[in-house]
């Protein structure tokens, strides 16, 4: 046992330390810092499955190499998951209380499942109904209208909807709910349907469906569910929805409500927040063919219609789904709107009749992987959600709409639960990226148009811990670098896979370096590809030669104006052999007087320049060595 010395004892030891040997304090090197690894791949043989940690080294590499910039941020993130329909209800209610409730934990909890951290939740009947016909929560005889809203009751839900939603909550706190309807109440339009139609175009119509809003978030904030986010119509261009709620609302219909909708809502409600639109990338092509069908205008502008008009003061952003168009439409909108935010809400798993489930899986997570998981990310978007949360195996209960879709877990009738690939491709999300996380830089190679590369997103949470989602595109095992700081690790991803990798936060594992932004690049010879792709922070894309390498070769950046830095970096892209095999580094301050900075020899896709000190407004790396291989240069960039 360990004792106190007394003020004797204690002098006596000191004395006596002195008297040792003079002999040098030993030395704790602390431990190197290590990845944690999980993996799902795309033969379904391993589904979110921990691996092996992956320990960081120092020291260059030629592979492909993600570089994760923690200094470079993006959006913040709202959460990840998908929805509680009344067909998923349905089918987790089906289940035994305990099977049900391990379910519930294997959607939710952030431990023991993957922690879906956002729901969209249908406001009403959508096509995933388990119910014998569609409803509304102010449904009435056919001819009758209920302005005073004397007979609004969210009934329905409590039955199934709402006890499984307490407890989502109650397993992950922090979650997100998005609400949107399918349809107004019947009486509300000019079809006196749920299926098609418009809403009367009248000042008191708009008026009673705001109020029918506000009425059904105050009824769900009571019953322990509070609305964080609401759209006030589900694809507002699907104008013949085949058998199941749906209404054509054009962009100035959509202004009124909101317009109504919003002064009502910041009093009723101030922490739900109203997002526009939530629909497709681009006006699918059959809206459009349906549109001049009716003669009426095709709206294809309709994001940017809204948010340009006097309804855009109420608005917190837009809502997407995949269904129609790619990403980078996000990123558009947001360029053009950079005060509202992104939120992508919809994209179901589909498959052809003949498909097997092997088939399924594999073309599902890959098309998920890169489109949703990392696609919709890097354009932009605060929140992930895809469609069903479960379904049984026949892809139901729906009444119209999609008879091929797929959810997170198929409920089998035996009380069987099965993972799907959208439970891996929402949960290497949604396990570790916390809400709260900030999108950080990271180099992406792939593209949501099938490229055969590596693509990935990075994220800083709230605790300080990082998230790196990395997809192989190729059907091969690719091997790659990522380096964070000066630390890096080395892994081999087997073709078609999911990561993620975590790593907590740790100063060797940052970086004190700043990029410069870029404005533009000019190159010699003109190449292949615009000597812009090498400034544009994406090595998806790149400046080549599209011709053997030669001496004299160059890409040349104008940082704007006379600039201090300290490192330039050469990324030649994932098109491994394309590196320059000698450079030089010339600097100048008007484009005419050059001076030398740095020469070396290339070894491999990322070469890094480390200067003591320059100042220059344009930096040249011209080829000095020779090659049958081109030079590419997917990304230059200059750090301070």
């Amino acid at each position: 046992m360990r004792r106190a010395l007394g003020a004797a004892a204690f002098t006596a030891a000191a004395l006596c330390l002195t008297c040792l040997p003079a002999t040098a304090a030993p030395t704790h090197h602390p431990a190197q810092p290590s990845a944690q690894v999980w993996l799902t791949t795309a033969d379904d043989s391993a589904q979110l499955q921990p691996q092996a940690p992956v320990a960081f080294h120092t020291g260059a590499s030629d592979l492909t190499t993600i570089t994760v910039d923690p200094n470079q941020t993006f959006q913040r993130m709202d959460g990840f998951g998908g929805a509680m329909t009344d067909s998923s209800a349905a089918v987790l209610s089906s289940l035994p209380a305990a099977a049900r409730d391990t379910a519930m934990r294997k959607l939710f909890d952030p431990r023991q499942g993957i922690g879906v951290s956002f729901l969209r939740q249908p406001v009403g009947s959508s096509d995933f109904t388990a119910a014998a016909a569609h409803y509304t929560y102010d449904d009435m005889p056919a001819g009758q209208t209920d302005f005073g809203l004397d007979h609004f009751s969210v009934a329905h839900d409590q039955a199934q909807i709402l006890p499984l939603l307490r407890q989502a909550k109650r397993l992950n706190p922090h979650l997100t709910v998005l609400a949107t309807p399918w349809s107004p109440p019947a009486w509300m339009k000019d079809s006196d349907s749920l299926v098609g139609g418009h809403l009367k175009d009248d000042p008191a119509v708009y008026q009673a469906y705001a109020r029918y809003l506000v009425r059904f978030v105050q009824a769900y904030a009571a019953a322990g569910v509070p609305v964080d986010y609401l759209t006030v119509q589900n694809e507002p261009q699907n104008r013949a929805p085949s058998a199941y709620p749906g209404t054509d609302l054009p962009v100035q219909q959509e202004a009124a409500v909101i317009e109504a909708l919003g002064p009502l809502l910041h009093r009723a409600s101030p922490r739900t927040k109203i997002l526009a639109y939530d629909h497709n990338w681009t006006t699918h092509p059959g809206d459009i063919a349906t549109a001049q069908q009716m003669g009426e205008d095709p709206q294809t502008d309709y994001p940017y219609e809204v948010l340009d008009g006097p309804a855009a003061r109420w608005i917190a952003g837009t809502a997407y789904h995949c269904y129609s168009g790619d990403p980078s439409a996000q990123t558009a909108l947001h360029d053009a709107h950079p005060d509202k935010g992104i939120w992508f809400t919809e994209c179901s798993g589909s498959h052809g009749a003949t498909d097997t489930p092997a088939q399924i899986f594999r073309g599902t997570l890959t098309w998920h992987a890169r489109t949703i998981t990392v696609g919709t990310t890097r354009n932009w978007a605060k929140s992930v959600a895809d469609w069903n949360l479960a379904l049984n195996p026949a892809g139901g209960p729906h009444l119209g709409g999609c008879d091929t879709c797929t959810a997170l877990l198929t409920v089998a009738p035996d009380g069987t639960v099965t993972t799907n690939a959208e439970y891996s491709t929402i949960g290497h999300l949604s396990k570790f990226v916390q809400p709260g996380a900030v999108r950080i830089g990271s180099t992406n190679f792939g593209t949501t148009g099938w490229n055969g590369q590596i693509t990935d997103v990075a994220f800083r949470n709230p605790d300080g811990s990082t998230a790196l989602v990395v997809h192989n595109e190729n059907d091969a095992p690719r091997s790659f670098t990522v380096a964070v700081g000066e630390e890096s690790f080395d892994y081999t991803l087997p073709g078609g896979a999911l990561a993620t990798f975590t790593w907590p936060g740790d100063p060797r594992l940052t970086s004190t370096l700043h990029a410069v932004p870029l404005s533009g690049a000019t190159a010699s010879p003109a190449g292949e590809g615009s000597a812009a792709l090498a400034a544009d922070d994406d090595a998806s894309t790149r400046w080549t030669t599209g011709a053997a390498q030669a001496p004299g070769q160059y890409v040349q950046l104008d940082l704007g104006r006379r600039t201090a830095f300290r490192r330039v970096t050469i990324d030649s892209g994932d098109n491994l052999g394309d590196y320059a095999r000698g450079w030089s580094l010339t600097l100048s301050d008007d484009g005419t007087h050059w001076r030398p900075a740095a020469t070396g020899a290339g070894t491999g896709q990322l070469t890094k320049v480390d200067l003591r000190s320059a100042s220059a407004r344009y930096v040249r790396v011209t080829q000095t060595g020779s090659s049958a291989s081109w030079w590419s240069v997917a990304d230059l960039h200059v750090y301070r």
